[in-house]
């Protein structure tokens, strides 16, 4: 009990151990409203394996997590940093939630920590908004999201921000956060939530942490993860043939498909989006409004990166090339064969000869049998410097006319169409990257005025606070034209072929 002598050993092996102080020191309530000891579950070993991963290549932990309702993601959070300021001394952690209700909740979880913790230390002030510890000089001070200054007259090295997503003047309380918790070695600022939309600082700064762009990481928790999230298929229930294509593309057996029917009915007609936002099972499906309706379903490219079918590569090697310049946007190298895309890079601030040298060694190397570039912009000067160079690059003008001008109101609304045909006519394959898989449900489909298909512009994307889509752009390029293959049709190992260091996976 708090304020009781310290069994030295057993608290030196609470401060190595994590897991095994939560198990053994620390209580929760579960759904029945008992106090069980605190066991992790799947969606809790992942998150602090990624928090730890990050923090021993960085010394400091910045992230993101998106996930479901109910998943466990707080109850971490809250372990992790009542752990680190019970056996630590000087060590400060901050709570924000987006309203009082939230932050009082998650102040009563740390407290029934401290209560049932036999190893807890001496308590020196405990309020409505604070816990020190004060033998150690430690704590925990609390505030809500609903002020202009949060964080700006405090010192921590923690702070748990919660459902940010539901922030209001989130811009402007990072601010002050970051007066609070300086970018030194042991601070750590862990922002949790289920999505809220699109446009929002959540979306933007998660597709920022998506890309690999500043310090945030990105970590998320699909809903079948959870052990209890099953039920009993009812007898008279037969699944549509959407549902069946949901359950291939995330591997879910029966009763989890039926755990999914019964919320479906609980939203009523015209809410299913709310489900994928509540509980999501991939990023793209969580960040949806009740109007989305992405050309590229979040299933599709689930089921390919699922996929494990394939054991060698057949058909043609092509690469697809988005050059970007100095802005936000990067330079994406994509590579496909056949069904399979084997490779995706991402390089930031490279100029035209640095991009074209690589492209140029790329096809020499591998002996590609189409390389795509887009030549707008500084693509052209890319374009232009390989044709000097004599390799045999296609370029590709994203607004000039489609090759089926009737069907298609351009080249790049045809990619696009014959891309999302391509993934939806399983199976294929693609790599586990996050910003890529997220890329390729941006676009919503569009009809010209004369009856053609054509997407969204990117000026849309913009102002729905979507970035652009670097990578899905240069896989698209492989899809502008059709190709023979001149050196691969026994098929193609790719390993032989060592990636990169800035690779995107």
């Amino acid at each position: 009990m708090p304020g009781s002598t310290l069994d030295m050993a057993a608290l030196e092996e609470a401060v190595e151990n994590f897991e095994s102080f939560c198990a053994t020191c620390l209580k929760v309530k579960n759904k029945k409203g008992d106090l069980v000891p605190f066991l992790w579950n799947r969606a809790q070993r992942h998150i602090n394996a990624a928090l730890e991963a990050q923090r021993a290549q960085m010394g400091y932990v910045r992230a993101l997590l998106l996930k479901g309702r109910q998943q466990g993601g707080s109850t971490l959070i809250g372990a992790r940093y009542y752990h680190r300021t019970s056996t630590q001394p000087g060590r400060s952690a901050f709570i924000v939630a987006h309203e009082d209700k939230a932050t009082n909740n998650l102040f009563e979880m740390v407290k029934r920590y401290h209560t049932h913790n036999p190893l807890a230390p001496s308590t020196r002030n405990s309020n409505a908004k604070e816990l020190i510890f004060g033998g150690i000089d430690a704590g925990y001070k609390l505030a809500t999201a609903g002020t202009d200054d949060v964080g700006r007259s405090n010192t921590a090295q923690l702070l748990h921000g919660s459902e940010f997503a539901f922030w209001n003047n989130a811009a402007l309380h990072l601010a002050g956060i970051g007066n609070t918790i300086a970018k030194a070695e042991g601070t750590e600022i862990i922002f949790e939530s289920t999505a809220n939309g699109i446009g929002n600082q959540f979306h933007l700064m998660w597709q920022m942490a998506e890309s690999g762009q500043g310090d945030y990481i990105a970590i998320f928790v699909p809903w079948y993860w959870q052990d209890e999230y099953t039920d009993t298929p009812p007898a008279d229930w037969e699944p549509s043939p959407a549902d069946v294509e949901y359950q291939q593309a995330y591997g879910l057996d029966l009763g989890q498909m039926a755990w999914r029917h019964a919320k479906l009915l609980e939203y009523g007609p015209g809410y299913e989006w709310l489900f994928d936002q509540e509980y999501p099972a991939c990023a793209a499906l969580a960040f949806r409004s009740a109007t989305s309706n992405p050309l590229i379903s979040p299933s599709h490219v689930m089921a390919a990166v699922n996929n494990v079918m394939f054991r060698e590569l057949q058909g043609p090697l092509l690469i697809g090339c988005d050059p970007a310049g100095e802005g936000d946007d990067r330079t994406a190298i994509v590579f496909r064969q056949g069904r399979t895309v084997f490779r995706v890079e991402y390089h930031s601030k490279l100029d035209t000869m640095q991009i074209a040298g690589k492209l140029a060694a790329y096809y020499r190397d591998m002996e590609v049998d189409g390389l795509f570039v887009d030549k707008l912009g500084l693509g052209a000067g890319v374009y232009d410097r390989l044709v000097e160079l004599q390799i045999p690059v296609i370029g590709v003008g994203a607004g000039s006319k489609a090759t089926n001008s009737e069907r298609y109101e351009n080249k790049r609304a045809e990619m696009w169409w014959l891309m999302a045909e391509w993934l939806a006519d399983a199976p294929t394959r693609l790599p586990n990257d996050s910003a890529l898989i997220a890329d390729l449900s941006t676009f919503q489909p569009e009809t010209s005025s004369n009856g053609r298909r054509q997407l969204e512009s990117k000026q849309k994307l913009k102002r729905r606070g979507i970035r652009s889509p670097d990578g899905a752009d240069a896989l698209a390029l492989t899809f502008s034209e059709p190709v023979m293959s001149r050196y691969h049709q026994q098929g193609f190992n790719p390993e032989r072929y060592s990636a990169p260091t800035s690779a995107g996976y």
